[in-house]
């Protein structure tokens, strides 16, 4: 290879670097933002995650606190300066509906129940105990037509509630009159899986009184 070449070569190397590092600089602030974006993101992460526990454990405290006062009224006061939202709010609610109904004022305590019952927001279950609270709270203030519907709901084929449902529907028709069709509820209540101890006392003694056969077990 001659002089002339050689020097032809090493030209072209030192451009092809020239161009690497002009390359370099110009990517240098994209690969510089995205390394801040990756660390900026998990700071991030983590300060929603302390904030969250924060939040948490600060509802959690008041809500010990408020439930903590022996005064009735107090507790309520207590319970109502609570500020919550999403799922705590539903929470909330629900503790609020129970402060109510010990203060015997069972209208605020159903209105309490039926907001977190249309809150489609919450998670079913929370939407789920509300509905069946306010159908045994509401007794008669509540049409039977209306109740039943509601239970019939909570008493579909797996839902958590299902057996607590079926009673509340058996005591209805023994309510409305129908006590054939309140001992044969009774008696296929006892039929069904996940039926607790106390449920099935309960559930065994409406039969009795409603003059039918428990089974052999129960006798």
């Amino acid at each position: 290879m001659s002089d002339t070449d050689s020097f032809i070569d090493e030209v072209n190397e030192e451009l092809k670097r020239d161009r690497l590092f002009a390359t370099m600089r110009k990517l240098a602030p994209y690969a510089l933002a995205g390394v801040l974006i990756l660390v900026g993101g998990a700071a991030w992460n983590e300060w929603s995650k302390a904030k969250e526990t924060a939040a948490a454990q600060a509802f959690g405290d008041s809500i010990l606190a408020a439930i903590e006062n022996e005064d009735p009224e107090a507790q309520r006061a207590a319970l109502g300066a609570i500020a919550a939202d999403g799922d705590r709010q539903g929470i909330l609610d629900l503790l609020r509906a129970a402060n109510e109904l010990v203060a015997e004022d069972r209208g605020a305590a159903i209105a309490l129940l039926a907001g977190v019952e249309a809150n489609t927001a919450l998670p079913a279950s929370y939407r789920q105990i509300a509905a069946l609270k306010r159908v045994i709270i509401g007794g008669a203030l509540i049409p039977a037509g209306e109740r039943e519907a509601v239970l019939a709901g909570l008493a579909a084929a797996g839902q958590p509630f299902r057996p607590l449902a079926l009673e509340q529907l058996a005591l209805l028709a023994l309510e409305t009159g129908d006590r054939d069709a309140a001992l044969s509820r009774a008696q296929s209540l006892l039929q069904e899986p996940d039926v607790t101890d106390a449920l099935r006392r309960r559930v065994a003694q409406l039969i009795v009184v409603l003059g039918g056969d428990l089974p052999g077990n129960l006798g």
